[in-house]
């Protein structure tokens, strides 16, 4: 590695993306960080460490986001060709994080590699993948926190949260290299320390016997080969299916969630007529009603339009709506976080010059809704809603003034191959560990799950396959220490661990 480490530093970094879903072999991610931190540390100058950090996150990001490439073969609007290159051009960008990580632990390093080292490596990357998560619009994807969700230390999220546990994975990964160097007392430190992080968070309580009256929740994924190419006859064939799959009235009050983007069809009253199709909204909502008894509950996936004051359509929503049996729809809530290329095109006129458009097909461009909501439902609970992307937000899902019982989170990753859904789903997981939540995924094509309030999955629908799954709703734990304080808890770890590397090199001296 000392004669090539610039090489060296850019297949560490591609290497170590199969520490991810749907691969999980965390541990090479781990001894992949070891070896790169060992890397910047031996740069010569500023400008080698940078490079370093940089050429690590290129070859990182480019192999963990390879999914985005599959949108490309949806949309001719582009060339397809144009998704071999995509992961690559946003890895341009992303990888400046990782480089700032570097950039600073190699600056405040001492000659010698030592513990206060690692500790700043860990602060440094605790702020990078925030700024990662929080700058422009924002974008983390595979946190490296997502390393432990195979493991125990993953339940510690309830406490640190996101950041501050990606924070654990660099520790640990410095930790390995030092133990190499013929440290003792750091890595057995460290060892301790995430011992009793992953002891601290197991529950012991009994699971309470859940009442034959309890509330259930049914998740329908229809598995349509029009998914990504709809046909003429989509929005009726994929309403059929989602009947189908949607079960018979029992006893107790069902919630059934259908996928984003599922109905085809507008339920909403009051547009002009030669929006509504094939369909007219009543007996869209009357043949959802068909479906439910008096106390259940659809939630599905859906558009709404927005007009001006002319009635010329000028945008329209991602939506979930709430639909009963007596034909209404008691909510409906709009995405707040919207995709960038996927839902709207930035710089547009600037994009569409030079032969760019969205990734997913279509030309009109989404609004954004207001933000974390949810609604009361009867014999259900209070419901929040994370639509699609906007469930890989650390600390940005949940109404903190108004606590739901679950979150709704819809999703179509019917787009993004193999990998894509599986890392959406490790990121479901470790929001339902954050913030003490069940929360339910529905998806057109997989992979939806029933996540419990400590990231247990349990029940799931693969991806590609047609099914429904039910169960009672899984109960929300007490509000989490992260539901509570949020990301502070990175900005909390940060600090103790830069205090910690100055105590270290003080007591050195």
């Amino acid at each position: 590695m000392t004669q090539r480490p610039a090489l060296f530093s850019f297949l560490l970094g591609g290497i170590a993306a199969v520490g991810f879903a749907p691969l999980a072999l965390w541990p090479v991610t781990l001894g992949c960080f070891a070896a790169w931190m060992w890397l910047v540390h031996q740069a010569p100058t500023r400008r080698a460490a940078l490079w370093r950090g940089w050429l690590f996150g290129f070859a990182h990001f480019t192999i963990g986001n390879n999914w985005i490439a599959k949108a490309f073969s949806f949309q001719d609007a582009m060339p397809h060709a144009l998704g071999w290159f995509a992961p690559a051009l946003l890895s341009l960008y992303l990888a400046i994080f990782p480089m700032a990580a570097a950039g600073v632990a190699w600056k405040l390093r001492r000659q010698t590699l030592d513990a206060s080292y690692v500790l700043i490596f860990a602060t440094a990357w605790i702020a990078t993948e925030y700024l990662r998560g929080t700058l422009l619009t924002g974008y983390p994807w595979n946190p490296l926190s997502e390393l432990w969700l195979p493991t125990p230390v993953a339940a510690s999220g309830r406490y640190l949260g996101t950041y501050a546990l990606s924070g654990v994975a660099v520790l640990v990964a410095g930790a390995l290299l030092l133990a190499t160097q013929r440290h003792r007392r750091f890595p057995l430190a460290v060892a301790g320390v995430t011992g009793l992080l992953a002891l601290s968070a197991i529950d012991t309580t009994p699971a309470a016997p859940t009442p034959t009256n309890a509330p259930r929740v049914r998740v329908v994924q229809p598995d349509l080969d029009q998914e990504q190419r709809p046909r003429d006859d989509y929005a009726e064939t994929n309403l059929r299916a989602l009947a189908g799959l949607s079960g018979s009235p029992r006893a107790a009050p069902r919630l059934i969630v259908w996928p984003e983007g599922a109905l085809r069809y507008l339920p909403e009253d009051g547009y002009p007529p030669q929006y509504y199709g094939e369909s007219a909204p009543f007996l869209t909502r009357a043949r959802i009603a068909a479906l439910l008894g008096p106390r259940d509950v659809v939630l599905t996936g859906g558009n709404a339009l927005l007009f001006d004051a002319t009635g010329q359509i000028r945008s329209a929503t991602n939506a979930i709506f709430a639909i009963d049996a007596e034909k209404r729809i008691v909510a409906r809530y709009d995405k707040a976080h919207l995709v960038p290329f996927g839902e709207y095109l930035p710089l547009r006129p600037l994009m569409s010059a030079i032969g760019l458009s969205r990734l997913v097909p279509g030309d009109l461009d989404f609004a954004p809704g207001k933000g974390p909501d949810g609604v009361d439902l009867p014999g259900i609970g209070r419901v929040g809603f994370a639509l699609c992307y906007e469930m890989i937000f650390s600390g940005s899902i949940v109404d903190r003034k108004h606590r739901p019982a679950l979150i709704f989170n819809p999703s179509n990753d019917s787009w993004y191959g193999s990998w894509g859904p599986a890392q959406h789903l490790a990121q479901a997981r470790l929001r339902a560990i954050e913030e003490g939540l069940p929360i339910i995924r529905a998806t057109p094509t997989g992979i939806s799950a029933i996540i419990d309030a400590r990231g247990r999955v349990l029940a799931s629908i693969p991806w590609e396959t047609r099914g429904a799954i039910e169960l009672p709703i899984p109960a929300a734990a007490p509000p989490t220490l992260f539901a509570r304080m949020g990301n502070l808890m990175a900005l909390l770890a940060g600090a103790l661990l830069a205090l910690t590397a100055i105590a270290i090199r003080r007591r050195a001296r």
